[in-house]
């Protein structure tokens, strides 16, 4: 069974970019979303078993969107990801309720893969 995947970000050329990359690593992307409150809502009607969650977005963090997640009923599994290094978020990153982190730069379908594997 292929994995499906929703992913959230702000910019829509790094959506397309992780949409593309994603895809090529055997994964279905099943919606985007460009702020939290669109994220919440594809969950709730796409139903995906992972997201790829943008730490800073214009109405919210990842971090907060995560725990939202979290709370749903069979929540997906949340990978964030962010142009800013991982040491820039230091407590907040590790305290969160995502499974992992992927800087946007080292995003690659082996990459995504690792931290998903199971989520499916």
């Amino acid at each position: 069974m292929t994995a499906t995947v929703l992913v959230v970000d702000d910019h829509p050329s790094f959506r397309r970019f992780a949409r593309r990359l994603i895809e090529a690593g055997g994964f279905a992307v099943v919606e985007e979303a460009a702020d939290g409150a669109s994220a919440l809502a594809a969950v709730r009607t796409a139903r995906p078993d992972v997201v790829l969650l943008d730490v800073l977005l214009p109405d919210t963090t990842g971090f907060e969107l995560a725990e939202a997640l979290s709370s749903e009923p069979e929540g997906p599994v949340v990978v964030l990801t962010s142009s800013r290094s991982a040491g820039e978020f230091g407590a907040s990153l590790s305290q969160s309720r995502a499974r992992g982190f992927i800087c946007k730069r080292d995003l690659t379908a082996a990459a995504f893969a690792s931290l998903v594997r199971g989520a499916a």
